[in-house]
């Protein structure tokens, strides 16, 4: 979704509210592409300071579902965003750049709701998730989910130093 800031920028002083929906039904990003079960209206801010500085801010909350980093069974993530962002709208994208200031969510007098809260999603993203703290993955050799069943598999691990010692004993093994 999209704001218009121009009506806010011809007056010192002005404050403008707004209820926005996000438009993403999915989020997107380079770890892949993951589901948004639900998106409660943003709330948005704009106030106007002096000088054509701006002060943004957003509050909302998505939730997302993600699969768990051992067992890829689906999670439902909530994100409480809350953004507060100062912006100089006398300056040029170019002086932007520059200036390391990552405000690609407002292009000319246009403020873009969907980049501003994709960019907190991703500053809020966990670094890994569990369905359970005690999460015991997938068997590394058929793949079963060992929360829900176990397996036959050989899980010994032999010490990789070892396997050539393991190799002599195993050709003179008696039968």
């Amino acid at each position: 979704m999209q704001i218009d800031l121009t009506s806010v920028l011809l007056q010192q002083g002005k404050t403008e509210e707004f209820d926005e929906t996000l438009s993403f039904a999915s989020f997107d990003s380079k770890a892949g592409t993951f589901k948004v079960m639900e998106k409660n209206p943003v709330y948005v801010k704009v106030y106007h300071r002096e000088n054509q500085i701006i002060e943004i801010e957003a509050s909302g909350r998505v939730v997302i579902e993600i699969p768990c980093s051992r067992c890829l069974e689906a999670v439902v993530i909530p994100f409480e965003l809350h953004v507060q962002q100062e912006i100089d709208m006398k300056i040029s994208e170019k002086e932007r750049m520059e200036a390391l200031d990552e405000s690609d969510y407002i292009e000319g007098k246009i403020l873009d709701v969907d980049k501003l809260m994709y960019n907190e999603i991703l500053i809020s993203w966990p670094l890994q998730v569990l369905c359970q703290d005690d999460c015991k993955g997938i068997c590394v050799n058929c793949g079963a989910n060992l929360n829900l069943t176990s397996c036959d598999c050989d899980t010994a691990s032999m010490d990789p130093r070892m396997a050539a010692i393991s190799d002599i004993f195993s050709k003179f093994k008696e039968v």
